[in-house]
């Protein structure tokens, strides 16, 4: 693999610092905007040509929005729930209620740190079994009030760790599949950064499922995937590559429904507009699922995941 795998973004940077050095000095308004213009078009032809790699360092890119972001430009009077009633609160996890465009919704979300500390509080965002009791409890008060749900994934998977395991994760996200199915309220999801392993998927179970164009959603990560089949970590590239999990392959696998176009130079680069560019997805399914009867809802949803998947005979 490359050493510096995200030196594909260099000229982008080196672009904006010269634009922001013209900007505090004063320069050519001319001169700014032909720079502006310059920018606009190289991202473009960078972002265009990503490898699955180099998408996968951008969907884990540290100044990319997280759920707490994108709910703070779309949602409205946000109340967050805390704890499973059982064991735990996991940060790890957001879960509460808001409004959406007026709406009464639940929201949960993986939710990663930006600094050290956020990341040891949030554990990487990789949810232990109360995280995904926490979502669930929310989930079932939703449904209780009639409420929409929307789940924002953005993990690399469930915390592998002893005590997560004693105290049932591979249960926790088994329930969380067989509940999520069962819904009778219209349940949206987004992909929005890294959709990593049953982690991702606990929160994935909906009627739409919408991804960044620049994110990723797979079994296992590339690193993972190319340390079981060539023991060899480092041969992550070529393992993303195999692995088919950038948005263009999801769409074309009905794995997801659509792909929500990024701002130019990835959502790090202004998530005020990522946000802004998802929005009319969720409230158009927002709308579209409302029309249909309760019971109707996990039919549907039913039928939507039984058809995933393609096969082939030899």
């Amino acid at each position: 693999m490359n050493p510096d795998p995200t030196q594909f973004e260099e000229p982008i940077l080196q672009l904006r610092r010269r634009i922001e050095e013209t900007v505090a000095a004063e320069g050519d308004p001319d001169q700014i905007a032909a720079m502006q213009a310059e920018l606009t078009k190289v991202a473009d032809e960078i972002f265009a040509n990503l490898t699955p790699w180099q998408k996968t360092l951008v969907a884990r890119h540290p100044q990319r929005p997280y759920t707490l972001d994108f709910i703070g430009y779309l949602f409205e009077e946000w109340t967050e729930i805390h704890g499973d009633r059982k064991f735990s609160d996991d940060p790890a996890i957001v879960a509460g209620f808001a409004r959406f465009r007026g709406t009464p919704c639940a929201i949960v979300g993986h939710q990663k740190g930006r600094n050290t500390k956020e990341k040891i509080h949030r554990n990487f965002g990789q949810p232990r079994p109360e995280g995904f009791r926490k979502a669930m409890r929310v989930m079932k008060l939703a449904e209780k009030f009639n409420l929409p749900i929307f789940t924002f994934i953005d993990t690399q998977g469930a915390y592998p760790g002893l005590g997560a395991e004693e105290r049932g994760q591979a249960e926790a996200i088994a329930v969380n599949l067989r509940e999520m199915s069962a819904l009778t309220v219209p349940v949206i999801v987004a992909v929005i950064g890294e959709g990593g392993s049953g982690g991702a998927l606990a929160l994935g179970v909906g009627d739409r499922v919408y991804m960044l164009e620049h994110a990723v959603y797979s079994v296992i990560s590339p690193e993972g995937c190319a340390a079981i089949l060539w023991k060899n970590p480092s041969a992550a590239a070529e393992a993303a590559a195999a692995m088919r999990i950038t948005a263009s392959d999801l769409k074309r696998l009905a794995i997801i429904d659509e792909i929500v176009p990024e701002p130019n130079g990835g959502a790090h680069a202004d998530p005020g507009k990522a946000a802004e560019l998802l929005a009319p997805y969720l409230e158009k399914a927002l709308k579209e699922l409302q029309k249909l009867k309760p019971a109707a809802l996990p039919e549907e949803r039913y039928k939507k995941f039984r058809k995933m998947g393609m096969f082939e005979k030899a």
